[in-house]
Parts: structure tokens; sequence; C-alpha cells
């Protein structure tokens, strides 16, 4: 295998992209990137969620992960039950043949090896399965890179989960929460390497200028407390979320979103009472009903939402503003990654453990018991720290950047190692 003086190495890139996930997406235009620069001759496509937003936006061919389209409805009526089931056993047949017409598949960071959200065993769980087991069969390279993990408390969520890592060529992870949680379900981790999340491999945008962004204010311009003017910035982004809990909280699924919501639109209230415009941002299209529930309750011109189409668009939002309060795992990564202080909404241990990492792990906040005064709180100590963590994230960031370097450099050596060889071949007869 060679993409050289041979045939051009084959890449299939696997996964829930082109979905409406942003985070998704980010990661797969990461690993794009790498490859672009380091295998420029391979020919790559996807077997993925969305195949039409994938095509399009990456201009590489896709192929629909599933035959079934109503694959993430719940079936109800015997037919869409007996079509779930046929579309199983036809997926199978689907999965091996792709499979097998590539030299290397790379499942693109996500959290492919976790259930805290809630997820069904014979949804994408079984897909990861097939696409592990099938490239143990026909000798196709699977590598799961900087994938997250977690505990998983369904049992047979769980054994698909572990089957999967153990079938899979190469493994690295997000955060050592990842490997812990999967060394606890039995896979021997021992040559498992974590770096950061894909998503910091991606461009930084540049510094904003102020014009850029329409500021959310009048014509009259922002308000005034007490005859003294506000910041001419002192924007907050609000990263929001559709959140129901995770696979374990089923039956308390509404109660858990409604407090989420209540507290969240509590909190954004209070901003504005402040004088403070908010800009709100989502992290997949299902988040966009929370948007409109928050602006339809606090009712305000300081009050605005993005319309984002990639990480790099919550970034160059996040730069602009002096503070970020965010749920979704990548609306924290991209804040960070632009060096804004941020503090996280959490839901899960991988939030907590990428805040820790950056310096941050003082703020957080429950995502399940959002708590408005509580929140604020912990939002102006962060404020009054602001000069010294943008120093801290920047200097975090450098380390990052060293990281992912070095995570590419294992790729290229695990997975192609003919064109490495020649890459090495080549700096040694370069004079």
């Amino acid at each position: 295998m060679t993409s050289t003086d041979e045939t051009p190495v084959r890449v299939g890139v696997f996964g829930l992209l082109g979905s409406g996930n942003l985070g998704n997406d980010g990661s797969l235009e990461a690993v794009l990137g790498y490859l672009r620069a380091e295998q420029p001759a391979a020919v790559v496509d996807a077997l993925c969620g969305g195949p039409e937003v994938v095509a399009t936006r990456y201009r590489i061919p896709a192929t629909r992960l599933h035959w079934y389209r109503g694959e993430y409805r719940t079936a109800s009526r015997v037919g869409a039950i007996a079509a779930k089931g046929l579309g199983k056993l036809v997926d199978a047949v689907r999965t091996a043949c792709w499979v097998r017409r590539h030299d290397v598949v790379i499942v693109p960071g996500m959290g492919v090896l976790e259930a805290t959200l809630p997820l069904r065993p014979w949804g994408f769980p079984y897909s990861l399965f097939l696409l592990c087991a099938t490239g143990r069969l026909f000798g196709t390279r699977v590598a799961l890179v900087g994938v997250g993990a977690d505990a998983i408390g369904d049992r047979p969520t769980r054994a698909l989960v572990r089957w999967s890592a153990r079938l899979a060529t190469y493994r690295s992870y997000r955060d050592a929460l990842s490997r812990d949680a999967m060394r606890a379900m039995g896979v021997d981790t021992a040559r498992d390497e974590v770096y950061p999340d894909l998503a910091f491999a991606l461009p930084t945008p540049p510094a904003p200028e102020l014009s850029a962004f329409p500021p959310p204010f009048g014509r009259e311009g922002p308000p005034q407390q007490g005859g003294t003017p506000l910041s001419p910035s002192g924007l907050v982004c609000v990263g929001v979320m559709d959140f129901h809990g995770g696979n374990d909280d089923r039956a308390r699924a509404e109660e858990i979103h409604r407090r989420y919501l209540d507290g969240t639109t509590q909190f954004v209230r209070r901003l504005v009472e402040d004088g403070r415009p908010v800009r709100l941002l989502t992290g997949d299209a299902c988040d966009a009903p929370v948007v409109t529930a928050i602006l339809d309750a606090v009712d305000s011109p300081l009050v605005t939402a993005a319309e984002t189409a990639s990480l790099a668009d919550l970034m160059k939002e996040m730069a602009a503003a002096d503070t970020v309060v965010a749920t979704r795992y990548h609306n924290l990564v991209c804040a960070l990654k632009v060096g804004t202080p941020t503090l996280a909404l959490s839901y899960a241990a991988k939030s907590d453990a990428l805040m820790t990492e950056r310096g941050l792990g003082a703020y957080r906040h429950s995502a399940r018991e959002v708590d408005a005064d509580q929140l604020l709180e912990r939002f102006r100590e962060l404020e009054k720290r602001s000069a010294e963590l943008r120093r801290t994230l920047a200097e975090r960031n450098l380390v990052t950047t060293r990281r992912l370097e070095d995570q590419f450099t294992t790729l290229t050596a695990t997975l192609f190692p003919a064109t490495d060889h020649h890459h090495a071949h080549a700096l040694r007869e370069t004079p």
C-alpha cells in the first residue's frame, strides 16, 4: 500500500457526520485537513449520517450510513419496527461491502465510545461494531482517533462498545478519562495514547474587529447605568443545548430539561438586567427550540441568536466575547481554543476533565441543576480573573498544538507505514 508510485491508498471516514452536530463535523474537518496535508494522493470517501451535507461541504463522495431512513425515529408501528429490523441486516452487508473497498477507515473523534446522551445499543453502537468487525475480517485498518469514552451502564451497549474498541487497529482518546473507562470495560489500553480533542487542530480565526460583529443594540446604542456607558463589548456568549439528561435519565428527561431551560433562561435574564448583551449559540440543529424559548421568554434587544454552520463560525462568535458560558462539549472546546474565559454548564465527566485540564476546573456548574444565582456568582468570579485566565489558555493552547502534531505523526506511522517510510527516506536524502 502506497500513495507515491502505486495504487493510491483508499481511506474511508465513518460516523454521524453531516447530521447537524457541529462538533462531529469539526472533527471530520480536522482529519480531512490532516489527510490533505500528509496523504494528498489518498482517495477519500465517507459512510455517514448526512451524505448530502458531507459531499457538498467537504467535496468527497459520501454514502448513507443506514439503509432505513427512519433509523433514529422511534418505531411504534409494526411496519416501522419490521423495516428497522430489516435495515439492521441490510446495513451489515452494506457496511461490509464499503469497508472491504478501503485500506484504512478513520473514525474522527466524537464520543463514539460513550453513552452520556440517550442512546440505544441497536443504533450507532451496532453500526460501530459492524465497522470494526468487518475491518478485522477484511484486513482494513480501522482507527478510532481522538475519541471520547465513558462508563456505560447498559449491558448490551457496553458489550458492543467494548468489542468495537478491541477489534479496532488503532485507538487514541481525547482525555485520560476515556482511556480509563475503556480499561475498566476490559479493553487493553497499554498502547493507547491520550491527545487533545481533534477540534483543537482546526485553524484559529483571526482576532475579530468590533465592527465585524453588528452590536445587538438598537440605534440608540448600548444602555447606560448611572450615566456611565457600559464596556464597548461586554458581550457574553451563552451556548445552549437541547438537554434532557443522559442514557440513564430517561424517566426524568422532561424534568431535567425543564430545570435546565428555566435556570438558563433566568441566568440570561439576569445578565440583561445588568446591561450585558447576550449572544445565544448552539452546537447541533436540535438545539434551535431552546434558543427560541429563551428569546421568547426574555424578549430583549440585548439578546440575539447567532446562525452557525461550523466550529469556525462558533469560534468567530466566541472570540468576540468577553466571556462564554456553554453546555455542549465542542462549544467549550471552541471557546477555550480562542482563549476566551469560559464557564461550563457541565453535563458529563468529559466536560469536567476538559475544564480542569485547561486550568478552569473551578468554573463549572451542573447542567442538571441550573441555579441562576449560583451560576451568576461563579460567572462574576470568572470575570474577575479574566486577564489571568486568558494568559493561561494561551499557554495551554501552545502545548495542545504540539500534542496534536504528535497525534498526526503517530497516525501516519500506524496507518500509512509505506508513505511514512517514503517520507522519512526523502528527508534523509535531502542535502
